[in-house]
Parts: C-alpha cells; structure tokens; sequence
C-alpha cells in the first residue's frame, strides 16, 4: 500500500486503481484518497494484480499510472543546485535483486539523494518488486537510466563529482573517507571490505585494426569445439561469443539481422597491428572450418561489423520476446569443456521440460544459460531456480565456478560450500572480519548464512505482517 500513498502524495499521473474486493475493508484510506483526486477505482480478482505484480505478495491494491518521465543528469544537477546543496547521486551498477534494489531506493530518497543513475541492461529492473520493496521511494526520487555507465561517470567527475564505489580493496577505510562535497556514491553486487576511494588505470593504446568474424554451426557442440581449438592454437581473441538456436531466432527478431537458424553461431574478434590481424583471423577461420562450420561470413564494412555485434549484445534482453520470464545464469567452466557442458545443460533442459538459451563469453569459458519458464504456470519459477542451481553443479563438476563475472550475492552463497571447504569459507570470513568487522558492507552477500541465522535459500515467502500491511521487506 505504500508506494501507491506515495504515488499519491507525488501527483503521479494515474489511469485507475485496482481493488481486490475482500480487502477492501484495510484499504478504506487508499480508496477514499482516489476518490478525492477522482481516480476510477476498478475492483477486481487476486490472481489478476498477482499477473500485473508478478508476485502474489501484494496487499490488494494496485495503482496503473502513466509512463514514467525518466530524468538526465542534468536533472538531478539541476535539483541539487534549486536546494543550494553540492550533488549527491546514487549510481547503481550491476545489482540483480529487485529487493536490494528498492530498499537502496528508500535509503536514498530518506538520505537526500538528489537522483539515482543505473544501466539499462545487466541490472534488476525497476519492477513491481522494487517499487514495493522501496516503499514509494521511486515516487520522490528522480531515476536516470543510462546506456553506457562508464560514460555516465566520467560525465559525472568531469561535472566536478567525486566517484565513490563501494567495492573491493581501498586507501581509506570508510570511516576514514571525506565524503563531503559533490559526489557520485557506486554501490555494486558485492563490496564486502571497504570503500574505494581512488583508483588508478592503465591506459591502453587503441589496436591499429581490428578483424571480425561470423560463423555458423550444427550445434552448440561443432561450436564449442571450434572454441576449444581456436585457444588451444594459442590464438588469444579480442572478444569470442556464443549464441544457440534460441538466441539467435531472438535477436534476429530484435534488430533484423540476416543470421540463418542454425543450431549455432560464433562471433569473433582478434585486434592487433594490421599483419598480425589478418594472419591470426585467417588461422581462426581454418579452425572453425574444421570444426564443422557451415558458413564464415567476414563483414565488409564497419557498418556490417557494427550490426553483427548489435545482434549479439540485444540477445539477452531480446529473449523476452519469446519467453515470459527467464533466470539467467553466471557461470564459468574450462574453455576445452564447453562442447560438453553445453550437451548436458541441454539434457537438463529436457528433464525438467524447460527451454534453455546459450549466449555467453566463450572465449573466457564463461557462460550465461536462460532457464525461459512461464511464472504464471504453478510451480514453473520454482523448476526454473532448481535447474539453475543444477547448472552451477555442472560447472563445478567440470572444473569451473559458480561466478564467472558477476560475483556472489544472496542467490548464489548456498552453492558457496559446494565449491569451497568448511576451512576455506572459515578463512574467507576472517579476510572480511580484518576490513569491515562490524559486516556493515552489504550483509548476507557472498557467504552462506543458514548455518547462523536461519535462513533458508530459494523462493523468498513473505511474513504475514508483510500480507496484511503491517510491515514490509527491507
């Protein structure tokens, strides 16, 4: 019910607020303030706001408002100088848990943040889930979402902020730390030890050229062999990509690109100086070729080029188009493993009946299975969690890891003592404990917790306080 006062309280432009009848009698204050700002007020079954919500954790009352006006950064800058303050923005990389996100929402908005910028892709979005989970929060704040955040960061300390991130190994411990002034505050997935305050790069010089390729296979077996071979001749790729039949038919239904649907695909990049270019790409197509491929393309153009990789990065986000939901899945196995960890995901997508989309960094061995599932099927999220935790036993089994690039959150530490030993998560503790005893920076990530607390991993059930509007998650 909060977030919808809140909305309320913002003027957020709304078309109708739906009621579930049987709770109408708790929701009396909410209906009453519709009515005075002449909102239709449309009453209608649970199962139709659990569709609407994604989650059947709601209270009985939902709030259809207009599209939201998404703000820039020279919004925010702009609302930090109308209060006379020094710019204080949230910046939100890479968080994957709608909770987390709400509730950093909250934070921010009691806080004063002046606005908050996040990706728009490789991060939870702002759902249903997050609105609740921020308490109305999203009502008050202004959001900016942006394509490129590295960009938006060095937008930010060229406009006179200082960039904060809230990870890994820092100078200062966080008490230590002058925050004061303009600044742009990261908060990752993980940042368990501290706050960095400086960091130190290494500029590179950009390659002289760059040599792409495209080649199709039978399946995701001829495909991760060519993987296989192509590092093992010592070829180091600039980029080596992976898409299976379903992520192909996806992105080209997002961008139109002219791929046929074969069982698989590569795409692949070596850079260098020109000579050196054109003579590890020709050997890489050998490869392939020799692996089974069907047909190497090599684009013509940068034009060309460009839209082949247009096609890759849309895949994640162009499966939605041809599933209602789906759990993406970080994980990382040996690169001369991938043909065959590749076969037994496929024969895990079967058992549990359940399709299963492939488009990953196989060059790094590092993949990203879709678990697609229908939510609105009984029991189907709960089969899609199962077999995703299953795909992370078939890494380790091979000799890999249950993160490749994302780290270790909420969902993934009960796998922790899959992969590690009782001593070496013990150890692992004790690193943390030396920077941040307290266990301020974000808690309950990276280790398991059942064995301490009492919690338990896998679909989150909501307390019933939660259900009758008496309290909510934080």
């Amino acid at each position: 019910r909060r977030p919808v006062e809140e909305a309320f309280v913002a003027r957020r432009p709304a078309v109708r607020l739906l009621v579930v009848p049987q709770r109408r009698q708790a929701l009396e204050r909410i209906v009453l303030h519709a009515t005075s700002l002449r909102i239709p007020i449309v009453e209608v079954e649970g199962g139709t706001l659990n569709a609407l919500a994604d989650f059947d954790g709601h209270q009985g009352v939902a709030l259809v408002v207009r599209p939201r006006v998404w703000a820039s950064l020279e919004d925010i800058l702009a609302r930090a100088a109308e209060r006379g303050e020094a710019p204080f923005v949230l910046v939100l990389d890479s968080l994957e848990d709608p909770q987390n996100v709400g509730t950093l929402l909250r934070s921010a908005e009691a806080v004063g943040v002046h606005g908050v910028v996040f990706p728009t892709h490789r991060q939870a979005p702002l759902s249903p889930a997050a609105i609740k989970a921020s308490a109305g929060a999203t009502e008050h704040l202004l959001l900016a979402p942006v394509d490129d955040l590295p960009g938006a960061l060095a937008d930010l300390h060229v406009r006179g902020l200082r960039v904060v991130g809230a990870d890994g190994e820092a100078p200062l411990t966080a008490s230590e730390a002058d925050l004061r002034g303009p600044i742009a505050l990261v908060v990752g997935s993980e940042g368990l030890l501290g706050i960095v305050t400086e960091v130190v790069l290494r500029i590179l010089r950009k390659a002289e050229a760059t040599r792409t390729f495209f080649a199709t296979f039978p399946s995701t077996t001829e495909a991760g062999n060519a993987v296989s071979a192509i590092i093992a001749s010592g070829i180091v790729p600039a980029a080596i990509e992976m898409m299976d039949t379903l992520a192909i038919v996806a992105a080209k239904a997002a961008t139109g690109v002219d791929w046929p649907e074969v069982g698989a695909a590569l795409l692949m990049d070596v850079d260098g100086v020109i000579a050196e270019c054109d003579h590890t790409s020709a050997n890489a197509i050998e490869l392939a070729r020799k692996a089974g491929a069907l047909e190497i393309r090599v684009p013509k153009d940068a034009a060309e080029r460009e839209l082949m990789w247009k096609g890759r990065k849309s895949a994640f986000a162009a499966v939605g188009r041809i599933a209602r939901n789906y759990l993406v899945q970080d994980g990382v196995i040996p690169r001369s493993e991938i043909a065959r960890v590749l076969q037994e995901i496929a024969a895990l997508g079967r058992r549990y009946g359940l399709r299963v989309a492939n488009v990953f960094h196989a060059g790094d061995g590092n993949l990203h299975p879709l678990v697609l599932f229908d939510a609105r099927e009984p029991g189907e999220e709960k089969k899609a969690e199962e077999m995703s935790g299953e795909i992370l036993r078939i890494c380790l089994r091979y000799g890999g890891s249950i993160t490749g690039e994302h780290g270790v959150g909420a969902d993934k530490a009960p796998y922790m003592p899959e992969m590690f030993s009782a001593d070496d998560l013990e150890t692992m503790q004790l690193v943390r404990c030396a920077f941040d005893p307290l266990g301020s920076f974000n808690p309950g990530k990276v280790f398991p917790s059942p064995r301490l607390c009492g919690d338990k991993p896998g679909l989150y059930q909501p307390h019933p306080t939660e259900l009758s509007g008496e309290a909510w998650r934080a």
